[in-house]
């Protein structure tokens, strides 16, 4: 199994970072939709215990994914030419902007509100007394909102998959899920019929 990208697939390590995430971001969603149906349990306490320091681990996968992203970008799949290949790179974008965003706001209100912060045990901020309502106030403002609005683009990432899978039955899937070996075996992405002179090539 190769372990960097290829223009067919992606490799070993683009993969394990992926659905690594995946389940990070499930289990930190998961967490915050249970504290609003359920409210206080000990099941609630545990899972939003958890959110701090999965969230910063969550932000050190999304600054090593994007590292590896660039020195992979002249060898992994394109989003192909077209309308539907420049939104898929636009949604792409906006999620990796979101994963930066949403934990960075988290940790400035945690240093602004001057408690110490060890996820993990690994002291990360001392602490100090007093607030700093400059970095706390934003983050009050928008990390939930702007979470809520990463969970919706997820949520059209997924539907797009499903639509490459069911609707126009491409290869898309496989990239990411499928075998990360055999490339001598994997056809490209089906090229659609040109459209009449003028209009838009919809590839993905």
């Amino acid at each position: 199994m190769p372990w960097r990208d290829t223009p067919l697939r992606y490799g070993l390590v683009s993969r394990a970072l992926h659905w690594s995430m995946a389940l990070l971001f499930a289990w930190q969603f998961a967490g915050m939709a249970i504290r609003l149906t359920v409210g206080r349990s000990p099941l609630t306490a545990f899972m939003v215990g958890t959110h701090a320091p999965l969230g910063t681990l969550l932000l050190l996968l999304v600054l090593l994914r994007g590292a590896w992203g660039l020195l992979n970008l002249g060898r992994r799949p394109g989003h192909g030419p077209g309308a539907v290949g420049r939104l898929a790179n636009l949604g792409h974008l906006a999620l990796y902007g979101l994963m930066l965003v949403v934990p960075l706001l988290a940790l400035l209100r945690q240093y602004g509100s001057g408690r110490a912060f060890a996820p993990f045990g690994v002291p990360l901020m001392p602490g100090f007394e007093g607030r700093i309502e400059a970095l706390v106030a934003p983050a009050n403002a928008a990390h939930g909102l702007l979470a809520w609005t990463l969970l919706a683009l997820v949520g059209g990432h997924v539907l797009m998959v499903l639509v490459h899978r069911f609707l126009w039955r491409d290869d898309v899937l496989s990239r990411m899920a499928g075998r990360a070996g055999g490339e001598s075996r994997a056809a490209p992405l089906p090229q659609r019929a040109p459209l009449p002179a003028g209009a838009e090539t919809a590839s993905s």
